[in-house]
């Protein structure tokens, strides 16, 4: 498999589609990927309806409950996403079963991050999903029809600024135990909105470089379940493109 095959997506390394094994049977393609995507897809959205359900539902009583009333599904699908999400990077084969599991616990958390802000901000929800899924098809057609094209300077320079982005949140999360927390970028200051800009760019260039990749595996003849564990990469940029634009969206509505 060439080199060229690298992506700042952990899951879609760039050994992703050396697996080792001789193909056999039916191989990867890029539609089946397509299915597989949309398929996981539904399932995330399954589950973030069932939280936005149930916070909405106690709403009415009380804010406090329905936060309350979704803290358990948020924390569960939280942690154990992450959890199912490392399972599935090393255990690619295992992705037809970790994969609808992932979508189904990220589902718990969008659902519950969502109701919270469009209890504070009507209408941010359903523009976040417009923009992201506006977002993915953009990319894609920018990708087909060779506007952007992926070389090694365009990997190399996403691959670098995704770890830039990576490397500063996890070291915001330890300093937050030590109650240093960085209101400027966080806040809705022109410089935080500039900051999740840039992240939400990135974000959407993340996408360009999976296309790529799961392009190349498709032609070179990856097993098949690597169309299940393709999905899955996608939908760890969706989730993270989601994230980020919600977080932008929240910040500008916090300036009115």
């Amino acid at each position: 498999m060439p080199q060229l095959m690298r992506t700042s997506n952990p899951a879609l390394s760039g050994d992703s589609f050396r697996t080792g094994e001789a193909t056999f049977g039916e191989s990867m393609t890029v539609s089946g990927t397509v299915n597989k995507t949309g398929l996981l897809v539904i399932l995330c959205v399954l589950t973030a309806a069932w939280v936005w359900n149930r916070f909405f539902g106690v709403l009415a009583s009380s804010p406090e409950e329905a936060m309350q009333s979704v803290a358990i599904p948020m924390v569960a699908g939280g942690i154990g996403g992450f959890v199912v999400a490392i399972v599935t990077i090393f255990k690619k084969q295992w992705s037809p079963i970790t994969a609808p599991i992932y979508a189904l616990l990220e589902g718990l958390v969008l659902g519950g991050v969502s109701a919270m802000l469009e209890m504070r901000f009507h209408g941010i929800a359903i523009q976040a999903v417009a923009l992201t899924f506006g977002t993915l098809i953009a990319m894609l057609l920018a990708y087909r029809s060779g506007l952007i094209k992926v070389t090694d300077k365009l990997r190399l320079g996403i691959v670098a600024a995704t770890g830039g982005i990576a490397v500063f949140y996890f070291l915001e999360f330890i300093l937050g135990f030590f109650g240093v927390h960085f209101t400027t970028i966080n806040g809705s200051s022109p410089i935080g909105i500039g900051f999740s800009i840039v992240v939400v760019i990135v974000a959407a260039l993340n996408l360009v470089l999976d296309f790529d990749l799961i392009e190349n595996g498709a032609r070179y003849g990856a097993p098949k379940y690597m169309e299940w564990y393709s999905a899955f990469a996608l939908m760890i940029t969706l989730v993270w493109l989601y994230f980020e634009i919600l977080r932008l969206l929240s910040k500008f509505r916090s300036r009115n």
